[in-house]
């Protein structure tokens, strides 16, 4: 999965994030990453990241 390496993921590109809420129904939210919040190289649940809007979640999959 793109989204667990950190070296993947910088501001600009469009992702597609699980917030929190949605953490157990896995909900995807689509967005423009703003800030990576993650300070380690890899996360296995994901690279946490905060969008334009201000949505915080973790990245699934990077949109190409």
């Amino acid at each position: 999965m793109e989204g667990q390496n950190r070296k993947n993921i910088y501001p600009g590109i469009t992702v597609e994030i699980v917030l929190k809420k949605d953490q157990g129904t896995g909900k995807r939210t689509r967005g423009v990453v703003k800030d990576v919040l993650t300070n380690s190289m890899t996360h296995p649940r994901g690279i946490k990241v905060r969008l334009v809007d201000g949505q915080i979640g973790r990245v699934q999959e990077i949109i190409k």
